[in-house]
Order: structure tokens, then C-alpha cells, then sequence
């Protein structure tokens, strides 16, 4: 199965998320495991969000990915963001590094194991809604136990040399601010601004990332290695202080009735992105106390993630990668959140390998290398052998 027609087929199969109707997408893919003798069900959930799940194979092995992406304005691009146009040796559009080219990828692995040995060497979950929080992807499928804790590989783009095993914690709060209404011309000696409020609180939010937090002597190993290649990456010079410390985004803030009234109501949407060591409980009573004239409304948040280095998936995902590149492999951890998240607060052994260029996640003009498609499917092949190979053993 061409790896790359099959990463430009899914690209074209459009799973913007929102609105997130990925029964399209589910079709297709499940249209090729029918063909190989796959059986699968399918879920579905509102709006056309939909998963697909094969059964298990016996290995204690799962191999996810979403098919879900994030919307694309066509401004800006070179090519149609849904074209999977093949060019510059490369796949192009919406999705081909996040994440339908570590899907296609999958498939094809899977696929081609299937035809050469006869017998499925893993569960396959293929689902919707990982951009907008996984609760009809899966989370969903986490909650029906229709997949059972055991040894995962996401597909997630990661560096060709580096499968990633930690993700930061998250906390998104929506927050209301509330002031006292006056005559404009009259403040700040009369009246209290919610404004001024929320920004005041914003003041404070900018201090949290001086806080430093302890870590154990092989997590700190893992984070300066971490930091070393995603420097290298990205191109940015501190990403040490990224991954331990706490970062914010004040992504939205409304407020106000007129420029001549004194501020009543103004609403701050905040995401944080929380360090390991950190309590996050802790972190939000901190904030309320610094926020007098302020409510939280709506509370999200996820705890930081980490995968043991030494546990199996981990080494054998390694493993792969060395035999494909030639070269050493080890693990990292990032500042990003993925369904990794709720899978290993579900008792999964989770870590993430797969292609794509990662400056280009959610970008204009993404893509993804043939070179790095096929290489993916070597090293899926060489897990999913790996795991096999373990059950016959047993």
C-alpha cells in the first residue's frame, strides 16, 4: 500500500475540526481495512465525529491516531490546503504532518504485516475530536472500554531520531471579571473598571514563569536532552525554560459596554501550560487570591504526563528507530498536549513517533516528506514485529 497516495488521499478528505466531522475520513480508512480482511466498528458521536476501532490483537499493543485537523484559510498558501498535491518530494496540505501522515503511515504498516505474516499485530483506533479536547475521540472510546490499558504509539509528528514520552500539564480557566460602573470622565476616582481589573490579574500571571519547581535527577536528564533537540528543531534558544517552567496565553478578553462608561464586565479566556513538579490545585488558589473582583467560570486542567524510558514501548520504538536510521535514539518530552494525556491518566503506556515537519504544525503550507513517510512504516513494522515476536515467546 503507497504510503504517500495514502497520506495524499487522506489530506484531501476534509476533517476540520471545529465543526469536526470526520465520518468521511473514518469511511475511507475503514473501506481499506474491509478490503485487507480488517474487521473494525466504528463509533459515532455528535456533529459527524467519528472513530474507527479494530479488535484486539492480542499483543498489548495499540496504535492510535487522529484524523481530526486543525481549519485552514486558503490565504497565504502556495497550494490548495486540501489538495495532497505530491511536489518537492513531499505531501502538501491540512493534516500531512498533523497527523494524517503518521496515519497513513500506520495503515500502510499495518497493512502490509496483515498481508505478510496473516494475522493483525495490534488494535488500531483511528478518532475525531483530538484538536478540541478528545472527548468524543478518545476519551470516548477510553470511557467504553473499547480500548483496555496496554502499550501505545501515537502517531504524532515527532523528530526522526527522538519518540516522545511526556507532555506539560494544562490548565484553561474562562474568568469573569466584574467592576463598578461610573461615568467615564469621572475614573479611576469613581468607579472600578473590570478592565483594569483583568489586566491587573494579567500583571500577575506574567510573574509565573520565574517560579522553578523540583524535578527528579532523570527527569531533569530527560528535559536537557529534550531541550537540546527541540532548540534544534525550532530554532529557539530557551526551550529549557519552556519545558519547566509555567507558560500563559491570554487567548481572548472582551469587556467593557462603552469608552465612556467605567468597565461593569470584562471575560478572559487563559491557558497555561503547567511544568512537572508543579501543583496545579495549588496554582489555582494562587490565582483566585490574586484575582479579587474576579470568578472563575469554567476550570479544564490535565496534569503532566510522563511514560517510564525504560518501559517497553518506549525501548522498542527505539529499538526500531535505530535499525531504520543507523543511528542512536532516545526519548524526549515536549511542551504540547496531545491524547497522549488521557490515555496514560487511563493507565496506557503511552509514547509518540511519526513523521512530519514539526515547524509546519497548524502552519500555512504544511507537508510531509515521502522520505519520512516510508521510513515510519519501516519503524512501525519493526515495533508491531517486536510485539508479535513477544507473544509468541510468552
Amino acid at each position: 500500500m503507497d504510503v504517500t497516495r495514502l497520506c495524499s488521499d487522506l489530506v484531501k478528505i476534509r476533517s476540520e475540526n471545529p465543526p469536526g466531522n470526520t465520518e468521511a475520513a473514518v469511511h475511507y480508512i475503514g473501506e481499506l481495512l474491509a478490503a485487507g480482511g480488517i474487521r473494525f466498528t466504528t463509533t459515532k458521536c455528535r456533529d459527524g465525529r467519528s472513530n474507527l476501532i479494530t479488535e484486539p490483537a492480542g499483543t498489548g499493543l495499540l496504535l492510535c491516531g487522529h484524523v481530526d485537523v486543525v481549519p485552514a484559510i486558503r490565504d497565504g498558501w502556495s497550494v490548495d490546503p486540501f489538495s495532497g498535491i505530491l511536489r518537492d518530494g513531499s505531501v502538501w496540505g491540512r493534516g500531512a504532518t498533523d497527523m494524517k501522515g503518521g496515519c497513513a503511515a500506520l495503515i500502510s504498516a499495518f497493512m502490509a504485516f496483515v498481508e505478510a505474516n496473516g494475522q493483525a499485530p495490534a488494535q488500531l483506533a483511528f478518532v475525531c475530536d483530538e484538536e478540541t479536547g478528545g472527548d468524543c475521540g478518545i476519551r470516548h472510546l477510553v470511557a467504553h472500554h473499547l480500548v483496555l490499558p496496554c502499550d501505545c504509539l501515537i502517531a504524532e509528528p515527532t523528530p526522526a531520531l527522538h519518540p516522545n514520552i511526556g507532555q506539560k500539564g494544562l490548565v484553561r480557566l474562562e474568568m469573569r471579571f466584574s467592576g463598578s460602573p461610573g461615568h467615564g470622565s469621572l475614573y479611576p476616582a469613581i468607579g472600578r473598571s473590570a478592565i483594569a481589573e483583568a489586566l491587573s490579574f494579567m500583571q500577575y500571571i506574567g510573574s509565573l514563569p520565574d517560579r522553578k519547581f523540583p524535578h527528579s535527577r532523570s527527569l531533569e536528564e530527560i528535559i536537557s536532552r529534550s531541550s537540546n533537540v527541540l532548540s534544534e528543531e525550532f530554532g529557539l534558544p530557551h526551550t529549557s525554560e519552556i519545558l519547566t517552567s509555567i507558560m500563559f496565553n491570554p487567548g481572548i478578553i472582551a469587556g467593557g459596554e462603552k469608552s465612556n462608561i467605567v468597565a461593569q464586565r470584562c471575560d478572559l479566556d487563559l491557558e497555561m501550560r503547567i511544568p512537572w513538579g508543579c501543583d496545579i490545585p495549588a496554582l489555582i488558589d494562587d490565582l483566585r487570591k490574586h484575582a479579587p473582583y474576579g470568578t472563575i467560570v469554567s476550570e479544564t486542567s490535565h496534569t503532566p504526563s510522563l511514560t517510564d524510558p525504560e518501559s517497553r514501548i518506549v525501548t522498542a520504538i527505539c529499538r526500531a528507530v535505530e535499525k531504520t536510521y543507523g543511528r542512536p535514539a532516545s526519548p524526549i518530552v515536549q511542551w504540547a498536549a496531545s491524547d497522549a494525556r488521557h490515555l496514560r491518566a487511563a493507565g496506557f503506556r503511552v509514547a509518540e513517533y511519526g513523521p512530519g515537519e514539526l515547524r509546519l504544525l497548524h502552519a500555512i503550507d504544511e507537508h510531509v516528506k515521502t522520505e519520512s513517510l516510508e521510513k515510519a512504516v519501516t519503524v512501525y513494522l519493526a515495533v508491531m514485529q517486536d510485539y508479535v515476536l513477544q507473544k509468541k515467546n510468552d
